[in-house]
């Protein structure tokens, strides 16, 4: 390998640099996009909807369920 002057290791290093800067904020700014969840949800505004009304569906469902069955041993004085 040939021995490198110090003023080529110097401007090897500036443009490793300025590669740098330009890579961080590129990756900044590609972090920020995938992490907007404002963004996501506007642009996937209808599985978000479907998504949110199964959530509630389930959810009340099983509170149904649960009451139902509380309601049902309370009427019959079961004890288990």
């Amino acid at each position: 390998m040939p021995e490198r002057s110090p003023e080529l290791i110097r401007q090897s290093i500036e443009e490793t640099r300025r590669e740098l800067v330009y890579s961080v904020g590129d990756l900044r700014s590609k972090v920020n996009e995938l992490t907007d969840w404002r963004r996501q949800l506007v642009a996937n505004r209808k599985a978000a909807l479907f998504g949110a009304a199964g959530v509630f569906l389930i959810f009340g469902v099983t509170m149904l369920f649960h009451t139902l069955a509380w309601f049902l041993v309370d009427l019959f004085d079961w004890d288990p």
